[in-house]
């Protein structure tokens, strides 16, 4: 088998919209209440994409999920029209685009039964998030269906917190080798939840048949979770041999370290000091919630957002690094301002998944006249600004549930909510 990393990420849903609903998500809550622009939101996502396919790197999607859950309001006892408005805002909630949310995944090179296994997360900590898992579940049951190759779970029990794939990072000499699993979970947050749970960890290893020498558990420091950095992904991201994180992200980073060079002793660690990156700086930049790939050249970039080029101690030390001789070559940009303003930059909207493209739906695979054809439905569909005081709007909820519709008949797939 060819086995790449694909990049499924989340299609922006035409409900996007800025209801500062994520506890401990700075830019998520200091944007609550302006005015969204889900038609730029969704065409940024899909540039993203379109340039990582430029690059030589496989490309997949997730849908937009329905919106409004109307179930999940009838589950509390109310309706669109009824609904308070942080209940309406949950319910019409576009996060499902954060794909790093929607799971957490180990290649077949590393479970026991030599297939890719796939666990939804519950994303119980959030109310507006915690009705996502249902059609992941389903989405992901149909574009993994081949039973041969992968496994499905659905979430861990809610008792445990769990937000999925940015919380866990792979370390291995190349994407279809044998690896180590770091699961990243967090203890205290200074004031703000610590979303992802340790048990919830923990069993996600075992449902996926890890070998118990080659997974570990690390928490993330209170420091970090205080600062803002609600997800790990937010201060460290990963890829082959290269774990590139803040001197900050971990509350044990001299052990960790330890561990990996034992289990790996061909990582490299990208470690950058807070004297010259603050905390801050590498949280309103979103320095490390960067794609972080290997190119077909064997040459590793760090796809980051426009941001971090505009802050300027990250963009001094984006140039130091990629001048030095280091194994991160390049530091390219996109442009994903709609989501970075609700609090998602350019790792938060993909689901890393390796594995063969052969043994995956196509339907949930993309080329660049895919992605045309996709564009074309989001300037036809999608709103063009949403503001709160809308969302109790009939002709609004008729208009997101039509684009829907629309994007789901241009790919052939069915309505999985």
């Amino acid at each position: 088998m060819a086995l790449v990393e694909i990049n499924f990420d989340g299609i922006v849903g035409p409900s996007h919209n800025y209801a500062g609903l994520s506890l401990g998500n700075l830019a998520a809550t200091a944007n609550k209440g302006r005015v969204s622009a889900p038609r730029a939101a969704a065409l940024q996502g899909l540039a993203k994409m379109r340039h990582n396919l430029g690059l030589g790197l496989a490309q997949g999607i997730l849908l937009p999920h329905r919106r409004p859950n109307t179930d999940w309001l009838t589950e509390l006892g109310t309706d669109v029209s009824e609904a308070d408005d942080v209940l309406r805002a949950a319910a019409f909630s576009a996060a499902a685009m954060w794909a790093a949310n929607a799971a957490t995944v180990s290649p077949a090179a590393d479970t026991a039964d030599g297939r890719c296994h796939l666990t939804v997360a519950n994303l119980r900590t959030m109310a507006h998030r915690s009705h996502e898992w249902p059609e992941t579940l389903a989405q992901l049951r149909l574009a993994f269906a081949d039973a041969a190759h992968f496994r499905v779970h659905a979430p861990v029990p809610a008792t445990f917190g769990d937000e999925g794939a940015a919380n866990h990072m792979r370390l291995c000499p190349r994407h279809g080798a044998p690896g180590v699993e770091i699961f990243v979970y967090g203890v205290s947050g200074g004031g703000f939840p610590a979303r992802q749970h340790a048990e919830a960890s923990k069993a996600i290893a075992r449902l996926h048949g890890l070998d118990p020498d080659h997974r570990l558990f690390a928490a993330q420091s209170e420091e970090a979770i205080a600062a803002g950095a609600f997800h790990n992904d937010v201060v460290a991201v990963a890829n082959e041999t290269v774990l590139l994180a803040h001197e900050q992200a971990f509350a044990d980073r001299p052990g960790l370290y330890a561990d990996l060079r034992r289990l790996m002793p061909e990582v490299e660690i990208v470690e950058v000091p807070a004297a010259d990156v603050s905390l801050d700086e590498a949280i309103r930049s979103y320095l490390f919630n960067a794609q972080l790939v290997t190119l077909p050249g064997g040459t590793m970039a760090l796809i980051v957002p426009s941001e971090a080029k505009e802050t300027p101690r990250v963009a001094a030390w984006l140039e130091r690094m990629v001048a030095g001789n280091g194994p991160i070559r390049r530091a390219l940009t996109v442009d994903v301002r709609e989501s970075m303003a609700n609090g998602g930059g350019p790792a938060c909207l993909r689901l890393r998944v390796v594995a063969d493209p052969a043994t995956v739906d196509p339907r949930f695979l993309v080329d660049e006249a895919k992605l045309d054809r996709i564009a074309a439905c989001v300037e036809a569909y999608w709103p063009e600004r949403i503001a709160p005081e809308n969302l109790a709007a009939p002709g609004l909820r008729a208009q997101i549930e039509a684009a829907r519709a629309a994007l789901l008949d241009l790919l052939g797939l069915p309505d999985l909510a």
